[in-house]
């Protein structure tokens, strides 16, 4: 059995005893070893074999039918048994393999499919990719789902990423001679507590400290410059998701700009990040050069704008016009990162050469999770050095 079906495994039913979870980890070569598994255990078994096992039970009738039209029965009552006798967890890791290796892709164009499986950032991806060739019948289940993935995304994200980048831009923009409706009170009494006064059971202060003067116009510009190729397909709906965040902030004006051959401004529709994600076609050819010529159009102030150019860095067009457009970036004064996976995924493929060069410029390239990226935005706002930021953080990063 693949090493994806022992990742599966990694939760085991507390049921199960070693020996029984091994005979499930090593597949039939091991029942005599291992014993043959019975009740819960065979039907655990007969789920994984189906999944993971090249010449197992799978290929010859069971969820391996992707493509038949008696398939998506078949592949639904498996859903339905994975979801029964694996934790959610598990059933993700388990989706998204079956995905790759039962052509689900094809059964997720019907309702039933949709209203089987548990919705997750890679089947929302799925959906996102097939969204021009999902029927009628099926567009109101599909948006269902990904309605469904994208609240509970901004449930766990929108809190973090809003409270770093507003507090970030607070700190950034303080002031030392204060209005009174201005003045930080709590760190101003930090800073002046030894100018306690006993007889007057009061503080003096010497120095006020205070928040930042609120502007009428938004104090950073934040451009998310998205790689909408196949591979990319997790990144993209996280980035949407922070972007609709972001987008919501007075004090930060944000632009969601994606692109493979040709560029794409989404920037209209951050206010239904769903909306977004159904305006992405993901897969095609990649043209990073151009993508982010066009996102150069759109810079206002360059010292005060944040370029994250979110893409494995395969450039199908020029490299050169792509190397020289981040250079004239960096040297405007724009802050410009190169994430390379904003997923939760462990380190992506992506080309290395490019990432040396651009980090040679300026433009720290790394990947990043979701959970990491409100700190990266806040450190990215406090004008910090965030290639440090990210090594700190554990994250790697290219060197020139």
């Amino acid at each position: 059995m693949s090493a994806d079906a022992e990742t599966s495994l990694s939760a085991p039913p507390p049921s199960l005893d070693r020996q029984q979870r091994w005979r499930l980890v090593l597949g039939d070569e091991a029942d005599a070893s291992c014993g043959k598994p019975s009740g819960g255990a065979l039907e655990m078994d007969r789920a994984l074999a189906a999944l993971y096992d090249a010449d197992g039970p799978g290929r010859g009738g069971s969820a391996r039918v992707g493509g038949s039209g008696r398939g998506a029965p078949t592949v639904v009552r498996w859903l339905g048994d994975i979801r029964q006798y694996f934790p959610a967890s598990v059933v993700q890791v388990m989706q998204k393999d079956a995905l790759q290796r039962l052509r689900l892709n094809e059964m997720l164009l019907q309702p039933e499919m949709l209203d089987a499986v548990q919705p997750d950032v890679h089947l929302v991806a799925s959906l996102v990719s097939l969204s021009r060739a999902i029927p009628a019948g099926t567009k109101e289940t599909a948006r269902r789902v990904v309605r469904q993935v994208v609240d509970e995304l901004m449930k766990r994200l929108e809190e973090p990423l809003r409270s770093a980048v507003t507090g970030a831009l607070d700190r950034s923009t303080r002031n030392r001679r204060p209005r009174h409706s201005e003045i930080d009170w709590h760190r101003t009494l930090r800073a002046n507590l030894r100018h306690w006064q006993p007889e007057l059971r009061t503080v003096i202060p010497e120095r006020l400290h205070g928040h930042g003067r609120k502007s009428r116009r938004p104090q950073r510009e934040v451009i998310l410059c998205i790689d909408q190729s196949g591979s990319m397909a997790a990144s993209v709906v996280y980035s949407s998701i922070f972007g609709a965040v972001l987008a919501s902030l007075p004090a930060v004006s944000t632009k969601l700009v994606v692109f493979d051959t040709e560029v794409v401004d989404l920037s209209d529709q951050l206010d239904d990040p769903v909306e977004l994600l159904f305006g992405v076609q993901l897969g095609g050819g990649t043209d990073i050069g151009q993508a982010v010529a066009y996102c150069q159009g759109l810079i206002r102030d360059p010292r005060n704008t944040i370029f994250v150019l979110i893409s494995d860095l395969i450039e199908g067009g020029v490299e050169q016009r792509l190397l020289q457009r981040a250079a004239e970036l960096v040297g405007s004064g724009v802050q410009c990162v190169a994430l390379l996976a904003l997923s939760d995924e462990g380190a992506p493929s992506y080309d290395r050469q490019i990432a040396a060069k651009l980090a040679g410029l300026g433009v720290p390239s790394f990947a990043c999770t979701p959970d990491a990226f409100p700190g990266l935005m806040a450190a990215a706002i406090r004008r910090e050095d965030v290639a440090g930021w990210a090594a700190q953080q554990g994250l790697v990063t290219s060197r020139a």
